[in-house]
């Protein structure tokens, strides 16, 4: 069984294959923001749900357009976020600073500061 975002690639490209498909991006975007927008409208958590599935779908979607796998981004999302949170985790070890709501700022700055020596390092 293929995981959900590649089961959602396949339904995608073979949709495409028939012919059901934007023409280019840009209407994948739009749907994007329509999904986006239906899942801030939704009122219980089986709606919410319902349109976080659709949200999801869509930005596959968009991936393909983009010819991006989605799988390999979101794996590389992860990898960025848990080298920026260590960051984090340190910087805060090394103030002797609780990591809680109360020192939110300054998680936020080591953030800030992780994204940028990132950025700096190319």
């Amino acid at each position: 069984m293929l995981d959900p975002l590649a089961r959602a690639a396949q339904l995608q490209h073979r949709a495409a294959a028939k012919g059901f498909d934007w023409p280019d991006a840009e209407g994948v975007w739009d749907k994007v923001r329509e999904e986006l927008d239906e899942l801030a409208a939704a009122g219980d958590a089986s709606h919410r749900s319902e349109e976080l599935g659709d949200l999801l779908f869509a930005v596959v979607n968009l991936a393909r357009h983009l010819k991006i796998e989605p799988t390999e981004a979101l794996l590389a999302a992860n990898a960025k976020f848990e080298r920026r949170f260590a960051h984090v985790e340190q910087v805060m070890a090394e103030a002797g600073r609780p990591m809680n709501a109360e020192h939110l700022d300054e998680m936020d700055a080591a953030w800030e500061a992780a994204k940028q020596l990132e950025r700096s390092a190319g």
